[in-house]
């Protein structure tokens, strides 16, 4: 399954004298074995307040959330400061691997994190859309015109958008490919395709998710359509009628129209195990899964290494 090849997930720690390999001795592309776990951070109970998180993303072993007042809380891992979202109001937020980019209310974009690849050096320009994914080492984003642009690594090609015509609305990045929403409602991909990931679909879809390898679509029906790896039967997509769907490292939830969130795919770290609730939005990571709760906090779940996904709700 996807946990078995942890590209860009485990992030370049800044040196020190504790460091072990693992069982599993899979290293990122820059060639460092697996940090000891951190010892957990104690999550304080919510209290009121009239500020709220609007939105959240998961990434590979941090979350970001978008608050109501328009800046960002950021948790988990810490190296490479993924954790210090810049000053300054944003209406959108995105978790890659080991970085983080956001659109500003201006419609420039902010990224910060590890800068490998010039992942956290963004293309200046106004844009309306942004997306990374959770075990991604690059971001797309949608400029003003509609058009697609991205940066960071580009080794399958994920970033490379000179073949692209027409416009868009949305768009997300994969491990080692990407996929976009035309403002015709179909999709397109591009990157690797050891899966079939970057594979044509027929049809029309009101928004898309790439996971780590694999992606999801939502239908104008509310139905899910999935499509690439499906190793841990993460593409195979629930049935019913959604309001977001979000494919994470090998597991993938949608929101129901309900509120209620369902999850599958690779349930390890009881990642697909949603605890009861009401929900607005819900982002799947590479290992866990975060959600906006009707009261505007965030519920988290799955691995925890890295107080990613803390048990208690989280207040902005």
């Amino acid at each position: 399954g996807q946990d078995d090849r942890l590209p860009e997930l485990i992030a370049e720690l800044a040196p020190t004298s504790a460091t072990r390999t693992v069982a599993d001795t899979s290293s990122d592309d820059e060639g460092e074995t697996t940090p000891d776990p951190p010892a957990p951070t104690p999550t304080p109970t919510p209290t009121p307040t009239s500020t709220t998180f609007t939105a959240i993303s998961a990434g590979g072993f941090h979350t970001c959330a978008l608050r109501s007042t328009g800046t960002i809380a950021c948790w988990g891992i810490s190296s490479n400061n993924r954790l210090t979202a810049p000053p300054g109001t944003f209406t959108a937020v995105s978790a890659g691997a080991s970085h983080t980019c956001a659109l500003r209310s201006s419609g420039a974009i902010a990224c910060w994190g590890l800068n490998t690849n010039s992942r956290t050096t963004p293309p200046s320009g106004g844009f309306t859309a942004l997306g990374s994914g959770p075990g991604a080492s690059h971001t797309c984003a949608v400029a003003s015109g509609g058009t697609i642009e991205c940066w960071g690594n580009d080794a399958s090609g994920q970033a490379d958008t000179t073949a692209l015509t027409g416009t868009f609305s949305a768009v997300g990045a994969g491990d080692n490919h990407s996929c976009a929403l035309r403002s015709t409602g179909a999709v397109h991909c591009w990157g690797a395709n050891a899966s079939g990931q970057t594979d044509a679909q027929t049809g029309t879809f009101s928004a898309i998710s790439a996971g780590s390898g694999h992606n999801c679509g939502l239908r104008s029906t509310g139905a899910i359509h999935c499509w690439g790896l499906n190793a841990n039967g993460q593409a195979d997509a629930q049935t019913g009628t959604f309001m977001t769907v979000s494919a994470g490292g090998s597991h993938t939830c949608g929101l129901r129209s309900t509120g209620a969130i369902v999850c599958w795919g690779n349930s390890g770290n009881n990642r697909t195990t949603v605890p009861a609730g009401t929900y607005t939005a819900v982002s799947a990571g590479h290992a866990h899964t975060c959600a906006l709760t009707s009261a505007g906090n965030a519920v988290c779940w799955g691995d925890n290494t890295y107080d990613q996904a803390p048990t208690a709700p989280r207040s902005p």
